[in-house]
């Protein structure tokens, strides 16, 4: 019965009652699940469309809870987690879909909503659902390209899609090519790195991780392990992220939106259609003003003046360490949890120790930048795309917005005191060499190139033959390699040690080398794992597809209908159990440039006796690990995140070499980019660890 959960995710816009899959599925409901609109033919269209179905599932019917609140968004209206009605109504719903007794239970009252919700609230609702209940939590929920491709995928190809769809046969079928610039051209320096913002896998890591780690609903779906500080953690590296991206091509880091009264240089134009509402996404010419909020169709209304309210408060609690909850108690942030209470107020999380007094600052500024081009309804427009966690991170003001979240996460770090030697060293474990291979590259190189991958549509869209439809998306790649790491352990037994491994850049917009406060503030981590040494010398060999950061390539751009493994072979089961939450594997090393980019490895190996949580492995999905935890578990390292670059270095230190204990090496590498397009090579490195 779970697996058959995912039907409900097949073309959302068509009705239940239509056969869905592959296999053409039909559900045999009772006449009163049909919507209303259809009640007085109920029995001809159940009719109508069973015959055309191959096999049934027969839904059983039970009590109908009220409804009334979720029902409130008519399924023709855009449904956004930052408008705070829209997610009272929605959490509404979680709390009914949570709240069901049992799996065929869910399943019924869910077949009962789909019709007659707003269909963007109704998967997000029971996507949470599905991830947090116990009993359907190992089902792996559909990629949100494949179930609304509209918020990924070029609009004009929906058209075409459908004409391939009804003209050519399943099976016979060609991609469909999407050109790789298509929302403006490199006269906007901005779109030099379009390719980043807009790629499938980024934004389908946005959009899973805030799925696994929501800031608003049941309790039992929030209050996570430290979810606070890997709000700050997971946003901090992808703008570290993209600022490398943006050296890569020759633009400088990102400028913070630090003055919302100041015009937004910064255009965009989508190109992208809302299929649910039936329009397409606003644009935003450059130069627009932020301005006071006064929606009452979204109940949203709001000053610029309570934004920068609540910004100066959040600064004094950093400046004074101190924070306030709802009993006007003092909330001390501390050098370990302060991190984790200050992402829970900057998000706005219901964690938060006082939302009323801290607001709503990081979801608000989202909101009047999505509607700056109709902050009062006059025109009758929906929001723009950093309206929507799918979208957010297309448009280039998603990154100058959280550059400024992230200084104020940087000014609290700032204000701990520096790691000293001793907190860093690993005594008796020192690092003599690290080195990057790829095969057929010169040492310490790191090719990257374009590839084109296939993305099925077929899912999301209604009324169309079945049978699958393909759009070929060109995007960034990388070759494999391998870390090579000497580590002598001097100790008289063996010990564990976590390996710790990060990349900067070496020089800035001027050419002048980094200084260490500067170059940690851009040290992207690229793996983490634990590891024995023995006594004496030990080579470490790791694989780039092992990274605890990444989920494999299959994961991003594979239906997970296709190739599913039998449920008797359990090794193939994980390795097919992606779940969906982590960073994508060929996102994972920045473009370079072609006549190579320079960069610093870094790797540390940590103690880990200091690193480790106690608790009990896990088992299930696999995820990216740095950024998404584990499910249901702590977060498995003890450290604070971004240890040892999460802090000013101690006196003294003012470059990279200088901060260097002995269990830490440097090593010079270049990121080589060939402006070719070449195939996607089959990953045949197993990934070992069970997550």
């Amino acid at each position: 019965m779970e697996k058959n959960l995912l039907l409900l995710f097949d073309r959302p816009n068509e009705p239940i009652y239509v056969p869905k899959g592959e296999r053409k599925i039909n559900f045999d409901i009772p006449p009163n699940y049909v919507p209303e609109k259809y009640q007085a033919v109920a029995e001809r269209i159940l009719n109508r469309f069973g015959n055309e179905a191959q096999t049934s599932i027969r839904i059983n019917p039970i009590a109908i809870p009220d409804l009334s609140v979720p029902l409130a968004l008519s399924r023709q209206q855009s449904f956004s987690l930052f408008i705070p009605s829209h997610r009272k109504m929605a959490n509404h719903l979680i709390n009914i879909f949570m709240g069901l007794r049992t799996v065929e239970d869910l399943m019924s009252i869910a077949t009962y909503c789909r019709d007659r919700i707003n269909a963007e609230m109704f998967i997000y609702a029971l996507s949470i659902a599905i991830l947090h209940r116990p009993d359907t939590k190992s089902v792996p929920i559909p990629q949100l390209s494949e179930v609304f491709p509209d918020k990924y995928i070029e609009s004009s190809i929906f058209h075409r899609a459908r004409e391939e769809a009804n003209v050519v046969p399943a099976g016979s079928r060609n991609p469909i090519e999407i050109p790789l610039n298509y929302t403006a051209t490199d006269a906007d320096p901005e779109h030099k790195v379009a390719y980043w913002r807009e790629d499938l896998g980024v934004n389908l890591h946005h959009w899973h991780w805030h799925l696994v780690y929501p800031f608003d609903g049941p309790m039992v779906t929030v209050k996570k392990d430290r979810r606070g500080e890997l709000f700050y953690y997971m946003h901090h590296q992808m703008m570290s992220r993209y600022n490398i991206e943006r050296l890569c091509n020759n633009l400088p880091r990102v400028r913070a939106l630090s003055n919302l009264r100041e015009p937004l240089p910064e255009a965009y134009f989508p190109k992208l259609d809302q299929m649910v509402a039936g329009r397409a996404w606003p644009a935003r010419p450059s130069g627009f003003l932020l301005s006071d909020l006064n929606r009452s169709v979204d109940n949203v209304k709001f000053d610029l003046t309570d934004l920068e309210r609540y910004r100066d408060r959040i600064l004094e609690t950093i400046r004074t360490r101190r924070a306030r909850n709802t009993q006007g108690q003092t909330v001390i942030l501390d050098d370990f949890n302060g991190i984790d209470i200050l992402g829970n107020i900057l998000e706005a999380s219901i964690l938060s120790p006082d939302l009323n007094y801290y607001g709503d600052l990081h979801n608000m500024v989202h909101m009047a930048i999505a509607y700056c081009h109709d902050p009062d309804n006059r025109y009758l427009e929906s929001f723009g795309i950093m309206g929507d966690p799918t979208t957010a991170m297309r448009d280039p003001i998603f990154y100058r917005w959280h550059e400024f979240v992230d200084l104020i996460f940087t000014e609290f770090k700032d204000s701990l005191p520096a790691y000293s030697v001793q907190q860093l060293n690993f005594p008796g474990v020192s690092v003599s060499e690290v080195r990057i291979t790829t095969p057929g590259a010169n040492p310490n190189t790191l090719n990257t190139h374009w590839t084109k991958s296939d993305v099925d549509l077929s899912r999301g869209l209604d009324f169309t033959p079945r049978g699958s439809v393909m759009a070929r998306i060109q995007h960034l790649n990388n070759e494999d390699f391998f870390y090579t790491i000497n580590v002598n352990n001097s100790n008289n037994r063996e010990v564990m040690g976590t390996v710790r491994i990060f990349i900067a850049p070496k020089f800035d917009e001027t050419g002048r080398h980094f200084t260490f406060n500067d170059q940690r503030l851009l040290m992207i981590e690229m793996d983490r794992f634990v590891t024995k040494l023995k006594r004496g010398q030990n080579i470490i060999s790791r694989s780039s597809n092992e990274s605890s950061l990444t989920i494999p390539f299959e994961a991003t751009f594979r239906n997970v209908d296709q190739g599913r493994p039998s449920a008797e072979n359990l090794f193939d089961f994980d390795q097919f159990n992606f779940c969906g939450c982590g960073w994508p594997q060929h996102m994972l090393v920045p473009k370079g440039t072609k006549l190579g980019f320079p960069m610093d490895l870094f790797v540390m190996v940590s103690n880990y006796e200091l690193d480790k949580v106690d608790q009990q492995d896990s088992t299930g999905c696999r995820v990216g690990v740095s950024f998404c935890g584990l499910r249901d578990r702590k977060y498995p390292d003890a450290r604070s995140m971004g240890f040892p670059f999460d802090r000013i270095a101690r006196a003294g230190v003012g470059s990279m070499n200088e901060f260097l204990t002995q269990n830490m090496k440097i090593q010079n590498f270049t990121v080589r980019f060939n402006d070719e397009i070449r195939p996607q090579r089959r990953n045949t490195t197993q990934r070992i660890s069970r997550q």
